[in-house]
């Protein structure tokens, strides 16, 4: 799914809109992504299936972990190591948003 720039740069605003630093603008967009992307969802990681069950916020610094199942087995990869697949989680433009802003900030 693509998403025009314009439409990725109102998402951002919206979060970013109280925001007083880049680690802020991170936080808020993390946010976003937990408030309206609705788990689970199916993605692929390496050609291979997986459903993404939740987000969890590094330990440190910036990126998102997905938590994904496979095999009956849970791994945790980053958000950019995903292929999306269709169906595209409801609140995907929020994912596309962040990363939007992370190659800005980059």
């Amino acid at each position: 799914m693509r998403i025009n720039r314009a439409r990725l740069d109102e998402l951002i605003d919206e979060a970013i809109v109280d925001c007083h630093s880049e680690d802020e603008e991170h936080t808020a967009l993390l946010n976003m992504i937990e408030e309206r992307v609705i788990c689970p969802f199916r993605a692929r990681v390496m050609g291979e299936t997986i459903e993404v069950t939740e987000f969890k916020w590094p330990r440190s610094g910036y990126g998102l972990l997905a938590v994904c199942q496979h095999k009956g087995r849970e791994h945790r990869v980053d958000l950019n190591s995903l292929e999306w697949i269709e169906p595209f989680p409801q609140g995907y433009d929020w994912i596309a948003a962040y990363q939007a802003w992370r190659k800005r900030n980059d």
